[in-house]
């Protein structure tokens, strides 16, 4: 699609060459026949207010905010969701009234991610494990506090799960609470689910180095890491005969509201996208 014809949209952040975004919505624009473009814009964190002054100026009706912008995204725009303000973090941009909105739709991918992958994974669910105190678990905390989930934290930095726990804590919903890493096999024992929101296991970083074998067998495990597919994780779930749900999905769902908002038509995820950004990942990790 060339440039100014309908809706343009990007994603921006710094490095943003390895986006898939662009994959995912031309997909998108090409399947459901729209008039439009997305596309790649690199911008530096120092650049952000900038960019967001000019938004409207350089012909844009919305865009997806990636690391490391998402915070400095939540301070240029005139108004913030809830969600968002939660988490944080500014993911999603669009305009209403000629303002910028800024949302997170993690909370949203998050969810239905899990739904799609592992149906009824929340019947009887009522405690989720999750490893990590970045972005990625504020909206996991969001998203499984509207489930009616208590949660509890293991973080290898303790006191950033704490500072996590203690934020949460003061807003309505169930508890938060607090484990330490070493005590990992203890805090499993009463989980239904657990999920993986740090880097451990992606391609490149280190590994995530923990034992399931404490975990119930009516439990779900969730790598929201999905470079790659199959991480340790996920594969010793599998082998326990546990529910595994990898990440690539929440990339998929939490695309869905944006491109609603600016193209004005809701999007599904269908087998065929998930192949096409599978077949992306896959060569890139063998």
């Amino acid at each position: 699609m060339s440039v100014g014809m309908g809706p343009r949209a990007c994603v921006i952040g710094h490095p943003i060459a390895q986006s898939r975004s662009p994959m995912l919505h031309g997909y998108w624009l090409r399947t459901l026949g729209i008039a439009g473009s997305y596309e790649r814009v690199d911008v530096p964190l120092d650049q952000v207010p900038a960019f967001f002054a000019g938004f409207h100026a350089q012909g844009f009706t919305g865009c997806n905010v990636t690391a490391p912008n998402k915070e400095a995204a939540l301070r240029a725009v005139a108004r913030v969701e809830p969600a968002a303000a939660m988490i944080g973090a500014v993911n999603t941009v669009w305009t209403e009234g000629g303002a910028l909105v800024g949302g997170n739709t993690d909370v949203h991918g998050f969810s239905a991610n899990l739904d799609d992958r592992a149906p009824g994974w929340d019947l009887g669910a009522r405690h989720a494990l999750l490893l990590g105190a970045g972005g990625a678990t504020r909206a996991a905390i969001v998203a499984l506090r509207a489930r009616g989930l208590s949660v509890t934290l293991a973080n290898r930095t303790r006191e950033n799960a704490e500072a996590l726990a203690g934020y949460f804590n003061t807003l309505p919903g169930p508890a938060v609470s607090v484990a330490d890493w070493a005590d990992l096999p203890a805090a499993m024992e009463g989980a239904d689910l657990l999920v993986n929101a740090t880097v451990l296991g992606m391609a490149g970083k280190p590994p995530l180095a923990i034992d399931l074998a404490s975990l119930p067998s009516r439990a779900t495990v969730y790598d929201i890491v999905y470079v790659p597919l199959e991480t340790d994780l996920l594969r010793q779930a599998r082998a326990r005969g546990l529910r595994a749900v990898d990440g690539l999905g929440m990339l998929l769902h939490q695309a869905v509201p944006g491109f609603a908002r600016w193209f004005g038509v809701t999007p599904r995820v269908t087998p065929e996208l998930r192949q096409l950004l599978e077949d992306d990942i896959q060569p890139r990790t063998e």
